[in-house]
């Protein structure tokens, strides 16, 4: 199918889909489902996907957004942002030289082929990362940053955690095979939005199409940066537990959308439903900027084959499903996005005098461990260090899927938002979480 077909089939299925519900009573509202979902094979077990406006957080789609899957080689977008913080604080040039170790220069291809002992520069090695996905450039980096890899991954996982992906834990600087590696959809946007935020000078790296290296020319792996108009970023990624994954922003009429597609069976697959999804976010907002009121639903459809095919192992987490259009007037989704992005300078200060009112239903969630000890410990330690946010507050280890999360529940929206403005001021990493729809 060639791009002007799928994208006329896009706005067809947009149209017939706003027509109908604009036509139909609100009790029988049915969804639009995006023609996209016909891609994927019915027995995909590591599918999931989301898509997030860069300039507001808002998450106009998710499927399996939560679900833990393995990064990849998106995993260099977490290296590459805390390449970004030092040469932003001045502890490293671009033309500084990074030496390869032994160990470096024996990680497995894709890579750049540097000796042990020969050295490039900063800005060669992150290059390398963006366009061949390097993996010797990624583990050289990471010992020039962190003196280890081991201890750059124990950096990298604590950035994550600090930037509110809370579901993230990173065990290498590249994204090669590793059972502790893991992330989620919602995180990798998380990512996407806070490399973009952070470090505007130095993401235009991500759309380098072409890297000259030592006689050759070598091509970005993320096909739609030659192919979808506005695409200028991120990062690909494959392992064979992962599948082919993509993390991918494009800008329209001054709109920025974040796209994340893990478990793609093969890469024409990932790159048509990363592109789909792009191309029916953008009609979305335009059609909003006309008026229509129109809303990017969740939780409404998928088809019933691949909602059960996610394996018992890597289900935990699988919330959002589907991609639906309504009209405004229409009764409000049963489980929007259940996650909040936070941006400090847009909420409100917490009066630390205020009680939680009588019947506050949001929480603030401070942590995600492996153990109900570690979550109770993390409410403790909180509870200590910024008490008055959480004074009527009633802290809980909350049981979710294999995770065992450390909430204060009982607050207001205002007073949810503003300790968790607090705690972020004080680089203490949260999440608001808003009350349950039923």
């Amino acid at each position: 199918m060639t791009k002007h077909a799928r994208r006329l089939l896009l706005t067809l299925g947009l149209a017939a889909a706003t027509a109908l519900t604009a036509a139909a009573p609100a009790a029988a509202q049915q969804p639009y489902v995006a023609p996209y979902l016909s891609l994927i094979p019915q027995s995909s077990t590591k599918y999931a996907a989301i898509v997030v406006d860069a300039r507001t957080g808002e998450v106009l789609y998710g499927s399996r957004a939560d679900a833990p899957r393995y990064p990849a080689s998106i995993t260099k977008v977490m290296t590459l942002y805390l390449a970004f913080e030092a040469l932003a604080a001045g502890k490293i040039q671009l033309d500084d030289p990074v030496v390869f170790s032994p160990r470096a220069a024996a990680q497995p291809p894709t890579k750049l082929g540097v000796r042990a002992g020969d050295s490039i520069t900063v800005h060669e090695a992150m290059q390398g990362m963006v366009t061949r996905s390097a993996n010797d450039a990624a583990v050289a980096l990471a010992e020039k940053l962190g003196g280890t890899e081991q201890r750059f991954a124990a950096l990298m996982t604590l950035r994550a955690q600090e930037l509110g992906m809370a579901n993230t834990h990173f065990a290498n600087a590249s994204g090669l095979p590793d059972s502790r590696q893991l992330t989620t959809a919602r995180d990798l946007a998380i990512l996407s939005r806070a490399v973009m935020r952070d470090y505007p000078q130095y993401y235009r790296l991500f759309s380098t199409k072409n890297f000259e290296f030592r006689g050759q020319s070598i091509r970005n792996h993320n096909g739609l940066l030659y192919r979808m108009d506005g695409v200028d970023g991120l990062k690909t990624g494959f392992i064979n537990a992962s599948g082919f994954n993509l993390a991918v922003s494009a800008v329209r009429e001054n709109r920025r959308l974040i796209a994340v597609v893990m478990g793609g069976p093969n890469v024409a697959t990932r790159d048509r439903v990363a592109e789909s999804l792009l191309v029916t976010g953008f009609d979305v907002l335009e059609r909003r900027a006309r008026g229509e009121q129109i809303t990017v639903a969740q939780n409404f459809f998928e088809p019933p084959q691949l909602a059960q095919a996610t394996e018992a192992s890597m289900q935990q987490g699988d919330t959002d499903r589907g991609l639906s259009v309504q009209l405004a007037s229409a009764p409000p989704p049963g489980r929007a996005s259940s996650i909040q992005i936070v941006e400090p300078s847009s909420v409100p200060k917490l009066n630390s005098g205020a009680k939680a009112s009588a019947g506050g239903r949001w929480t603030v969630q401070v942590g995600s461990f492996n153990s109900r000890d570690d979550a109770r410990k993390q409410l403790n330690i909180v509870q200590k260090r910024f008490g008055a946010p959480f004074t009527q507050a009633r802290g809980v280890a909350e049981k979710d899927g294999t995770k065992y999360r450390s909430r204060f529940s009982g607050m207001t929206e205002a007073q949810a938002k503003g300790a968790c403005r607090e705690l972020k001021a004080k680089k203490q990493p949260c999440m608001v979480v808003p009350p349950a729809r039923g």
